[in-house]
C-alpha cells in the first residue's frame, strides 16, 4: 500500500519541523503518512499547489510568505479561514474543489489552554502586533471569552482595522486597539504576534504590561528565550511561554482535518524541545 503525501509548502522552507512533526504524528497513530517540505519559488505558488494535487498529493501545509496566496486560491474556505484572511492548511474535496483552512488560531489555544493550563476566560489579554499572524489568531482567542482583549501594533490604523473586523465575534469581551506605547498593565495575558523576536527586537511596549502574575506568550521560538521572553523575564513575569508548542497544536489540528484522527501532542512536543 502506498502511502499518501503530504508537505508544507513555502519560501525559505529547509528550517521547517512539520516534516517531523508530522513523521512522529504517523507512527504515533499508524496513518499512512509521507510528509515532505517543498519550496516553492516565490512567483510560482499557485503552480507548485496545482501539480502536488494534479500528481495525487492529499493536504499541504502552508507557511511563509504564502498564506494569503492559499487563502485567495481555494475554492471554498472553512469558517475560521474566511476570518482569517490567510490559510495555512489546503486539501480538496471529493468534487476536486481546493479547500482552505487555518489552524493556527486553535494550535494558540489549544497550547495555551491546555498544554500550560492557562484560561483565557475574564482574563485582560494584551496582543502584540495586526498582521496575518494575529489576524490568524484573533477569533480563536475572542471565543475563548476574555474580559477584555487590546490589539496593538506600530501603525494604529492597523490595530483598529483589526478589531472592527472582529468586533461581531467579541460577545461580552471588550475589543479595543492602540499603539504599543499607549497599552497600560498589568495584564493577565500577553502575546506576541509581531515578527520583531526574528530580528532580535522588541515591540516597543512599556514595562509597566507585565506583572509578577502575567502569562507571556510569543508565537516565535527559539532554542533559548526568544527576545521577549527574555524582556518579559527581566521584567518578572509570572510565566513565560514560546510557540513551538502552538506549531505541533496547529499541525496537530490540521492532521485531524486531513485523516479524521487527532494525534496525541505531549510526546511530540517534548520530542522537538530536547533535540
Amino acid at each position: 500500500m502506498h502511502n499518501n503525501l503530504y508537505a508544507v509548502v513555502g519560501n525559505p522552507v529547509s528550517h521547517s519541523k512539520s516534516p517531523r512533526i508530522h513523521s512522529l504524528f504517523a507512527a504515533q497513530t499508524g496513518e499512512p503518512v509521507e510528509y515532505t517540505a517543498i519550496q516553492a519559488p516565490l512567483e510560482e505558488f499557485a503552480e507548485t499547489v496545482r501539480e502536488f494535487f494534479a500528481k495525487g498529493g492529499k493536504g499541504l501545509n502552508v507557511t511563509v510568505p504564502f498564506k494569503e496566496q492559499a487563502w485567495q486560491l481555494a475554492d471554498h474556505r472553512s469558517g475560521r479561514a474566511e476570518k482569517a484572511g490567510a490559510a495555512n492548511t489546503l486539501y480538496q474535496d471529493g468534487q476536486g474543489h481546493l479547500v482552505a483552512d487555518n489552524t493556527d488560531g486553535v494550535g494558540l489555544v489549544t497550547d495555551l489552554t491546555v498544554n500550560a493550563g492557562v484560561s483565557l476566560a475574564g482574563r485582560r489579554v494584551l496582543v502584540l502586533g495586526a498582521g496575518g499572524a494575529v489576524r490568524g489568531v484573533l477569533g480563536p482567542l475572542l471565543a475563548e471569552k476574555p474580559g477584555a482583549l487590546v490589539v496593538a501594533n506600530r501603525t494604529v490604523v492597523k490595530a483598529e482595522g483589526l478589531a472592527s473586523l472582529f468586533r461581531d465575534e467579541a460577545g461580552d469581551s471588550e475589543l479595543s486597539a492602540c499603539g504599543f506605547a499607549a497599552a497600560t498593565g498589568p495584564f493577565d495575558i500577553i502575546i506576541n504576534g509581531t515578527s520583531a523576536s526574528l530580528q532580535g527586537d522588541l515591540p516597543p511596549v512599556a514595562p509597566g504590561v507585565v506583572s509578577s502574575s502575567t502569562v507571556v506568550y510569543d508565537m516565535m521560538y527559539a532554542a533559548g528565550d526568544t527576545p521577549f521572553n527574555a524582556w518579559a523575564r527581566q521584567q518578572g513575569a509570572g510565566k513565560v511561554l514560546d510557540g513551538l508548542g502552538m506549531l505541533v497544536e496547529q499541525a496537530a489540528e490540521s492532521f485531524r482535518v486531513w485523516r479524521d484522527v487527532k494525534p496525541e501532542t505531549a510526546s511530540v512536543i517534548a520530542e522537538l524541545r530536547n533535540h
